[in-house]
């Protein structure tokens, strides 16, 4: 046990901070199309002059270098476009760095791992804690040599950290390296060229609360209209007052649309996106809020009515409920999704598990949710598991992040509260101490069923271990029933079983007498008798009894 290390508590995890919903732009015209066009290049181009201005800038930005850049940008566009691209440049760079940061650490953990298991003499086995040295020296030698391009990675990054030096692409990097590999990606170049200037468009602008309908910049009023304020050279395009454009489309947001209204009714803050989807040839508009994040409501609250624990895996969710003494109920469920694919094909198979999963807990009747607060990027290190590419693959694969975040999102509309808990032992003690006692004739239980029951009793604040079973005859009426999974707390839980009727515990039943009645008897102690007695006040022998006739014999 002193090699195990320490088991952090659950805690309640916190409800979204924001929301973001989406329409399509149906019935768009060519003139609609062509001023969104038009638009999204010319304010893209100066996203992408400021972006490598802030770049230049590097450590020495300042408040007088943004208000130079955002005195120049208006007088492109406007100075609400000006605002909303130098606030998109900011956090690109702030993205950036702390990209920079994260790889740093992974550099780090990859050399020192390296230099450990070069310092061990080669073939030496490792431990729980720590690799041991390479198989042969052959892979030593290949070592040696990946250790010092690592320690050159490493010196570029710390030498572009201090000094303030990012590298963005605007667009994306994997869309750019596309560019080399047309054929594998099934694009020609005409349509490559297309997906790259659509991506470095900018249609995107932040809503402001006290402004006509929250955004002066992109608005929509609550009957669904959307109108765009152009950029100074494209004012002659605009087919209302103050040079805005009115887009023929009209905007229904089905999910909170409600929510959506009411804020745009009292001129509250909303942010808009307008965007272009080049595979299906279609335009969208995301709008997106802020709101306070909603307290978390207490951890005996949240257990009041038992949990449901989850166990993640590559391609299913092992799913248990629990009582609230951690006992399992019912049979477990598993909600399978696949993560092959595309992108959008990915996110929507997570989006159904999850959908499918609330469902059931909802119906279920209980409050909580127990999963694990997973987090792989120690494990998907080459230098840990170097041989085991498939491994790497498989954690790699697994979208643990997202499917926190979309879970704790989607839970917060149902009411459910998402409880985060350790994830250290739990398949391996699950299936230690839960597997086997779980698994019976007509039910197989898996290694991931057993981990989901003990990933829920962690949330409880149950030890995972299963009580030691007392002697037989302790399990018996011998000594009293023993329950095996009450809490230590709770009432009786050393008292004897209650008398249940039934052959299993050899009760009488409530209805014995008189099913017996009805019945002839196979025993002498059973034979019905012909003769009824009466209970006298007085006690009488048997002589005086018989004299005062006081035995009455029964008719037939």
């Amino acid at each position: 046990m002193a090699d195990l290390r320490p088991v952090a508590a659950p805690f309640v995890a916190l409800g979204p901070s924001g929301v973001a919903v989406r329409d399509r732009l149906k019935h768009l015209t060519g003139e609609d199309e062509k001023v969104l066009r038009l638009a999204g290049a010319h304010l893209g181009s100066l996203a992408s002059k400021d972006l490598k201005a802030r770049c230049r800038d590097g450590l020495e930005h300042s408040t007088d270098t943004w208000a130079t850049r955002k005195r120049e940008l208006t007088a492109q566009s406007s100075s609400r476009w000006a605002g909303a691209i130098t606030k998109a440049t900011h956090d690109q760079w702030s993205l950036a760095r702390r990209g920079q940061a994260a790889h740093v650490q992974s550099l780090e953990a990859g050399i020192t791992t390296i230099r450990h298991r070069l310092s061990l003499p080669v073939g030496e086995k490792g431990s729980k804690r720590a690799p041991g040295g390479y198989r042969s020296a052959h892979e030593w030698f290949h070592k040696t040599r990946r250790l010092h391009v690592l320690e050159e990675r490493l010196d570029q990054v710390q030498a572009d950290t201090g000094a303030g030096r990012v590298h963005v692409v605007r667009g994306g990097k994997r869309l750019l390296g596309i560019r080399h590999n047309l054929e594998q990606a099934q694009l020609t170049e005409d349509e490559w060229h297309e997906c790259w200037e659509t991506s470095r468009w900018f249609l995107q602008a932040d809503g402001e609360s006290g402004k006509r309908f929250g955004n002066e910049t992109i608005r929509i009023t609550p009957e669904g209209e959307v109108s765009i304020k152009l950029p100074a050279p494209l004012a002659d395009l605009s087919n209302a007052r103050h040079g805005r454009y009115i887009l023929a489309a009209k905007v229904r947001f089905p999910h909170r649309g409600q929510e959506w209204a009411d804020r745009v009714e009292a001129n509250r803050a909303v942010a808009y996106r307008i965007h272009y989807d080049v595979q299906h040839g279609r335009w969208y508009l995301t709008a997106s809020w802020q709101h306070p994040v909603a307290k978390t409501i207490p951890m005996a609250a949240a257990l009041a009515q038992g949990v449901v624990g989850v166990d993640t895996n590559a391609d299913h969710l092992a799913v248990w409920r629990l009582d609230t003494h951690g006992n399992p109920i019912g049979q477990p469920r598993r909600f399978f999704y696949d993560l092959t694919g595309t992108t959008q094909h990915r996110d929507a198979q997570v989006r159904h598990a999850l959908t499918r999963l609330l469902n059931w807990a909802k119906a279920c009747g209980v409050k909580a949710i127990a999963v694990e607060d997973l987090d792989f990027q120690a494990e998907k290190t080459r230098e840990k598991h170097g041989r085991k590419r498939r491994f790497r693959q498989l954690i790699s694969g697994m979208p643990t992040g997202k499917l926190r975040a979309r879970l704790t999102s989607m839970a917060d509309a149902t009411g459910i509260a998402i409880i985060a808990v350790d994830p250290a032992y739990t398949s391996k003690w699950g299936a230690q101490h839960w597997q086997k006692p779980m698994a019976g004739p007509t039910r197989k239980t898996t290694r991931h069923d057993a981990a989901s029951i003990a990933v829920g009793r962690r949330a409880q604040g149950h030890p995972i271990r299963r009580r030691t079973a007392p002697p037989r005859a302790h399990q018996s009426d011998v000594h009293g029933h023993r329950t095996v999974q009450a809490d230590r707390r709770a009432l009786g839980r050393e008292g004897p079983r209650p008398r249940i009727p039934g052959p299993r515990t050899r009760s009488v039943s409530p209805g014995a007498a008189r099913t017996r009645a009805a019945r002839t008897s196979k025993t002498v102690r059973g034979v019905r008798s012909d003769q009824v007695w009466v209970q006298d006040s007085l006690l009488l022998t048997d002589e005086e009894r018989w004299r005062t006739g006081r035995h009455v014999t029964a008719g037939r």
